[in-house]
């Protein structure tokens, strides 16, 4: 984790030094209240700096969560356990205990309103449970009427623990790409779709049969590749309409190298290179001809005529 002290303190030394220089531009350019717009200025700065750090932190947090939290034990929030202490952490009352509480944050984050986040964070409660649980089978200080207790939970957390990180992941996923339709530079959407995939992702290393996140994955491919199809088309276009017609071929080619490498249906893949194709050879035809112009233009001029 960055340093928040450091982060603040570099945010108001620089918020402050926008504050002065722009009071001093203003003063010797005789501004009657110059301390207005400075002060204005500043705190926009600082609102600025403030909310990204916010925002940059919870994607951290989240990507924190995706790498270690899921897939690797949570060792840093338990202190050490002697043998004794292992052996009585999960007696009956602590493992009735922890199965409620698992049910109760289950059906909170199913209910209406909740966020991907709730589902996010149920999810690691299971991850947790089973670690433990697992521990404590393996350390063989249970009877075997516990340890049926405990396999029977397990059974219970793990249909949870699915159910959760599925959610989150259609959630999560579908307002990330719903996010990248709607951004405007094409880098902006192509970094929060990938965002996107990467949230499909972290639950297809856990559930790799998973049909439904196959689709998604594909989905998701899809959009990535047609936002950077459309990309080279756009700007082939803009080529085209200022009549350079070389550059122009030479994006759509770029269009056609992403529509073959992406994850794009079969038939939209077809069509679409037909489409681009079909351009392409117009756009020879077109250079062909002005070549040909130039070309008797300069022979009508002669060898001392003016180009």
């Amino acid at each position: 984790m960055p340093s928040s002290t450091g982060y603040l303190t570099v945010a108001i030394v620089t918020a402050a030094g926008l504050l002065f220089g722009l009071w001093w531009i203003l003063v010797r350019s005789g501004d009657e209240a110059p301390w207005l717009p400075a002060g204005l200025a500043a705190s926009v700065v600082l609102l600025v700096a403030l909310s990204a750090r916010e925002v940059v932190m919870r994607r951290a947090w989240t990507r924190y969560l995706l790498e270690n939290g899921i897939s690797q034990q949570k060792t840093s929030s338990r202190p050490r356990e002697s043998g004794r202490t292992q052996k009585r952490g999960f007696s009956g009352s602590v493992h009735s205990a922890a199965l409620r509480t698992i049910q109760k944050q289950s059906t909170a984050a199913d209910g209406p309103g909740s966020t991907p986040e709730a589902h996010l964070d149920v999810a690691q409660m299971c991850h947790d449970y089973l670690t433990r649980t697992d521990e404590a089978i393996r350390s063989g200080s249970f009877g075997s009427e516990k340890g049926i207790a405990i396999r029977a939970g397990q059974e219970r957390v793990r249909a949870l623990h699915r159910h959760h990180l599925m959610t989150w992941a259609r959630g999560q996923s579908r307002a990330l790409l719903h996010e990248a339709q709607q951004r405007a530079r094409t880098f902006d959407k192509i970094e929060t779709a990938t965002r996107a995939m990467d949230c499909i992702d972290s639950a297809h290393r856990i559930y790799p049969d998973e049909a439904e996140l196959n689709e998604s994955k594909l989905a998701i491919g899809e959009f990535i590749s047609s936002v950077k199809v459309a990309h080279w088309v756009e700007l082939a276009e803009r080529s085209a309409f200022k009549g350079h017609y070389r550059r122009a071929i030479d994006r759509y080619r770029d269009a056609l190298f992403y529509l073959s490498q992406g994850t794009v249906k079969d038939e939209v893949r077809v069509a679409g290179t037909e489409k681009i194709e079909g351009e392409i050879e117009k756009l020879k035809t077109r250079l062909r001809s002005n070549n040909e112009r130039h070309q008797l233009a300069a022979d009508s001029t002669g060898p001392t005529g003016d180009e």
